[in-house]
């Protein structure tokens, strides 16, 4: 199974548009996994429009009805491998350990609000922050992550965008 991977897309705003690249891995996937700060419901509705079933979780800027629609924590089974998304993974210092503890079950962690991408294992164990595919701040590029899972083994990659709108 195919997961594309995708946080922080904090649209819409001016001109703001996911990205080419971005948009044809979203289609190709199985599934589509957002870790919040979409923003509007409408970004939402673009995603679902793409094709693949959508999993997402509401972020700290998410307007009330893409709070009301979306949960905090969600759980992803895929492939046999079991992922929580959640929007922030909190302070850095100690995440992985700590994500570990809260959620031993779990064979990965997808999060985003920091926008930084990030990828973290140890013991089988994942911690996944794909970054932003349309604001990356301090990241030096935009970015987002895919993901294979298949026979309760996953394997999570980040990919780095060119920002050229998908038109």
């Amino acid at each position: 199974m195919q997961l594309a991977i995708i946080s922080d897309t904090h649209m819409p705003r001016g001109a703001r548009a996911l990205p080419a690249a971005c948009v044809e891995r979203l289609r190709a996937a199985d599934a589509i996994l957002h870790a919040g700060d979409l923003v509007a419901l409408e970004v939402l509705e673009l995603l679902e429009s793409l094709g693949p079933p959508v999993h997402a979780v509401h972020g700290n800027v998410d307007e009330p009805e893409v709070r009301i629609r979306l949960p905090a924590v969600r759980v992803v089974e895929a492939g046999g491998a079991r992922i929580v998304m959640t929007h922030d993974g909190g302070q850095a210092a100690g995440r992985l350990g700590r994500l570990r503890r809260r959620y031993p079950d779990a064979d990965a962690v997808v999060f985003g609000h920091s926008h930084l991408p990030l990828h973290e294992h140890a013991e089988g164990f994942h911690i996944f922050n794909p970054g932003s595919p349309t604001e990356r701040r301090r990241a030096p590029r935009h970015t987002m992550g895919l993901a294979t899972a298949r026979a309760e083994r996953l394997d999570l990659e980040l990919v780095e965008l060119d920002a050229a709108p998908a038109g």
